[in-house]
């Protein structure tokens, strides 16, 4: 074999390896993290902003890239073929062992191992190659250019739309969330990180405390009563209620209460109250965390569109669905639920299902109802009758007791397989 030979085989060589280049770079820039390479942009990294680049060069970055792949697939088995054919009598057989050595070697060391080796290390690889293929972006842009217009005409006589990438989307977000507590196990981080991208998708009335279960002053009753009711209860602040007009008239700080609880005057609740904040049933939960940071308050009234009032909403509700229940010496788990010895679970009517899911590890739907009652209420299109047992979502619930048309108490047995 004479040196002309060999320095053509060495030429195949190293166009096979080119093409294991643009193969394993097209691979890495399509595979890193965008997440990773943000968080390296903030720490000034230059090579992660020319990533950033050009992942957002998407259609030119692979067109070049495959470009440059095919050109040096292409030249690499030409000249094998002229190499083989000099050396052969019958070129069809040439041709035949040609193609079968490059595409073995072309399969193996240009596409198959550089594509291994650069799925698993696509950040290292990506970083440090970045700078020569921005570079080839800029030298095959006329070329590009052609080929891209060329493609949309295409596309465009079949009538299709390409999207644009817009980043990392919410459900992205989700699922990398769900992947990290499969991997990690961390139930807790879960649940906080999809709590907070829930705060939007979610309206105060799923969330605020209803009328029947709130604790108020009367502002017409014997202040002995009513400082009892402010010792005996497990809250800081307290609704004032005109129970003769049905008006509400503000808001009760314990804290007021005690400042003033010396003097000499007679305590006046309605000197001492702060004035009500009315919002409507549908403000999100993140706006009205966003607003209880303005106007720094931690209670509101929550009213439907006619005026009457719905509940109340606190800030201790809105981060207990970020953070899950935050518990005192006064507080109990999840008030109205609790499991029987049986296995089953007695549970209020009017206990969220947002609460029954993050307690028992439960995942009933939340979309069209927003307690237990709702649930059952939504699923049978009636109202059931004490002793009615119905089967859905993998549990079996037992009405208990109903009154007033209202669900009062059931018991829920998760169905097993």
């Amino acid at each position: 074999m004479d040196l002309y030979t060999i320095s053509i085989l060495l030429f195949i060589f190293f166009l096979i390896l080119l093409s294991g280049f643009f193969s394993g770079s097209e691979t890495a820039l399509t595979a890193v993290s965008k997440l990773k390479i943000h968080q390296l942009e903030k720490k000034n990294n230059p090579k992660a902003k020319i990533v950033s680049f050009l992942k957002l060069q998407k259609e030119k970055l692979i067109t070049t890239l495959l470009l440059g792949n095919n050109l040096v697939n292409t030249l690499a088995t030409a000249i094998a073929t002229s190499v083989i054919i000099n050396y052969s009598n019958d070129n069809e057989k040439a041709i035949l062992y040609s193609t079968c050595i490059m595409t073995a070697l072309i399969l193996v060391f240009g596409e198959v191992l550089p594509k291994t080796i650069a799925i698993n290390k696509s950040e290292k690889i990506s970083l440090m190659f970045s700078p020569i293929i921005k570079f080839l972006v800029k030298i095959f842009s006329p070329i590009t250019f052609l080929i891209h217009h060329l493609t949309h005409a295409i596309l465009k006589i079949f009538r299709f739309q390409s999207t644009s990438d817009i980043g990392t989307t919410e459900e992205e977000l989700r699922g990398a969330i769900d992947l990290h507590a499969k991997g990690e196990g961390n139930i807790q981080e879960k649940d906080m990180l999809q709590g907070i991208l829930d705060l939007d998708n979610l309206q105060v009335n799923e969330i605020m405390t209803h009328r029947k279960n709130l604790e108020v002053i009367y502002a017409n009753e014997p202040i002995k009563k009513s400082m009892k009711k402010i010792l005996d209860s497990q809250y800081t602040r307290l609704p004032l209620y005109d129970k003769n007009s049905d008006k509400i008239l503000g808001i009760i700080n314990v804290k007021d209460i005690l400042k003033n609880i010396n003097n000499k005057k007679k305590l006046d609740f309605k000197l001492l109250a702060k004035n009500p904040w009315f919002i409507p049933e549908t403000t999100s939960v993140l706006d009205q965390l966003q607003e209880f940071k303005k106007k720094q308050r931690h209670l509101a009234f929550v009213v439907d569109e006619y005026g009457s009032l719905m509940g109340i909403i606190t800030l201790e509700d809105i981060i207990e669905e970020i953070v899950g229940d935050i518990e005192d010496e006064h507080d109990i788990t999840i008030k109205g639920a609790k499991k029987l010895k049986d296995g089953k679970y007695s549970i209020k009517g009017n206990v969220t299902i947002r609460d029954m899911n993050r307690e028992f590890g439960w995942n009933l739907p939340d979309e069209n109802a927003s307690t237990l009652a709702g649930l059952i209420f939504h699923e049978i299109k009636a109202i059931p009758e004490p002793g009615k047992i119905f089967s859905f979502y993998g549990f079996r619930f037992e009405i208990i007791s109903a009154k007033k048309n209202h669900i009062d108490l059931v018991n829920v047995t998760p169905l097993t397989n």
